[in-house]
């Protein structure tokens, strides 16, 4: 199957009184034996957090941690001297690695967070833990593909520990971009806001898609819109 389109409605919400989690892979307290993870691609979460809340300290261990965010400001504090802010467009790049604890707040009085969150399993076991962060303007992206992570040794991204790139994109209305892929490669590929085509398919905020072994894909904006792409080796299609 070269393409496989995830709506809207397939995501499993949570919602509270302070936070609105839409899950595309099975975590925490959701779990889907058919959505676990789509090759080293573990988990990825759109989390809107409300003003004055947030995730309190905790633990991770053992993965590659990745948080683009949308709207607001994200601000991450760790035990290993770290207290950032990023705000639209900025990426954030936690290595858990062999343990690590961090807190993620909207310190906001009055203004919504949204983010993503992307956890990808490391190739290696015991990182030491790191973090890093990279802001980018809108003009970095707007009407292209902007790398903001890569294991691949490119410069200006952010340095992982894996065989996948991350891309972002804001396309204007009517506007369109392509990207091409080896094959033996996958894509999955999150409509973060607005409304676009590709394949005679419409994938709306939110939505996703599966794309396996496809040399090339157009995207075309119905209205301004924000893509997310994670690449990597298809190695693992069916885990």
């Amino acid at each position: 199957m070269p393409l496989l389109q995830i709506p809207p409605d397939r995501l499993y919400r949570s919602e509270l009184s302070w936070r609105t989690s839409r899950y595309h892979f099975s975590f925490a307290d959701y779990h889907d034996p058919e959505r676990m993870q789509f090759g080293v691609l573990r988990a990825l979460n759109d989390e809107t957090i409300q003003s004055n809340h947030g995730f309190d300290s905790h633990p991770h261990a053992e993965m590659e941690i990745l948080s683009y965010c949308i709207q607001g400001e994200l601000n991450h504090k760790d035990n290993i001297g770290n207290d950032v802010t990023i705000r639209r467009g900025d990426v954030q790049y936690m290595c858990a690695g062999s343990g690590m604890m961090h807190a993620e707040m909207n310190l906001s009085t009055d203004q919504p967070l949204r983010f993503i969150q992307i956890w990808l399993l490391p190739n290696q076991d015991r990182l030491p833990p790191y973090y890093e962060h990279k802001s980018f303007q809108q003009e970095d992206r707007l009407n292209k593909w902007l790398l903001v992570a890569s294991g691949n040794g490119f410069q200006n991204t952010l340095q992982i520990h894996q065989d996948v790139n991350v891309f972002v994109t804001e396309l204007l209305r009517d506007e369109q971009i392509q990207f091409a892929t080896n094959i033996n490669r996958q894509i999955y590929l999150v409509c973060m806001e607005g409304k676009v085509t590709t394949h005679h398919l419409e994938l709306e905020q939110h939505g996703a898609l599966q794309i396996y072994n496809e040399d090339k894909t157009v995207f075309k904006a119905i209205e301004d819109s924000q893509l997310l792409l994670v690449e990597m080796a298809a190695a693992s299609v069916n885990e």
